[in-house]
């Protein structure tokens, strides 16, 4: 077993990088040229190998807009079931289509597949360019199905600041409040992608921000998967996942 990989609990795909949202806040920048997504059987290939070898805690997948591709989604959540990963999540913004018929579809697609918990993100942000309405209903139909969901804010500064932003940000919340869903604290933003471009009045030049999804290098307890297949040091579109893990050297 690798050193550095040995205490290894916790899968992520990228599932797909492009997105129906165009926020200011995005640490990835703008997605508007972002085509394609993870190839399913691969994916599910690799969680299958990894789990022989080590004790997964958690999957979870996000994007982009995840819900782009469902299907893809579900195999992937489907088979985190059978390989029996307890903690299995999603974050999505909630918007992938206004058809309330498609959108009911793919909740159940996402409850059947086994998904324990939705983190939808919902702010000021989001909402500059995603329609509230179909995010409402698709909110509704996942506390129909009996799946856990959550809101998850992005807050500037802190979520205590009194910016306009953050201000928003609450009245959007409100408008979920007859959903009784709760409120997660969210993430705090940091300056990176669009947020520099966007929101740099914001940030303290002279602060040193770390990104708080930074793993250790030397101690790897998160694996991502890009769309691409890009891995850790590698690609588990031309190798196998156990060899690049096995390879890996910070």
């Amino acid at each position: 077993m690798n050193e550095y990989i040995k205490n290894l609990n916790r899968i992520e795909f990228v599932v797909t990088m492009a997105c129906t949202g165009r926020c200011k806040h995005c640490s990835e920048g703008d997605h508007s040229s972002c085509t394609g997504y993870i190839d399913a059987d691969i994916a599910v290939n690799a969680i299958r190998d990894i789990c022989k070898n080590y004790k997964i805690e958690s999957l979870m997948t996000f994007g982009g807009e995840p819900l782009l591709y469902p299907e893809v989604v579900c195999k992937i959540h489907k088979t985190a079931t059978e390989m029996e990963i307890p903690k299995r999540e999603i974050i999505t913004n909630g918007f992938f289509t206004k058809n309330r018929i498609r959108i009911r579809e793919v909740v159940e697609s996402l409850a059947d597949s086994g998904v324990c918990r939705i983190l939808l993100s919902v702010d000021a942000f989001h909402q500059e360019t995603i329609p509230l309405e179909p995010v409402k209903y698709f909110a509704e139909c996942v506390v129909e199905s009996g799946v856990s969901i959550i809101l998850s804010p992005a807050w500037l500064i802190s979520k205590e600041d009194n910016n306009p932003y953050n201000i928003q940000t609450k009245k959007i919340i409100n408008e979920f409040a007859y959903l009784n869903i709760p409120v997660s604290s969210g993430n705090v933003i940091f300056p990176s992608g669009n947020a520099i471009k966007y929101l740099s009045e914001y940030f303290d030049d002279d602060t040193d921000y770390s990104s708080p999804y930074e793993e250790n290098p030397r101690d790897i307890r998160a694996i991502s998967f890009s769309p691409n297949g890009d891995v850790l040091n590698g690609n588990v579109y031309h190798s196998k996942i156990l060899d690049i893990i096995n390879e890996y050297k910070p």
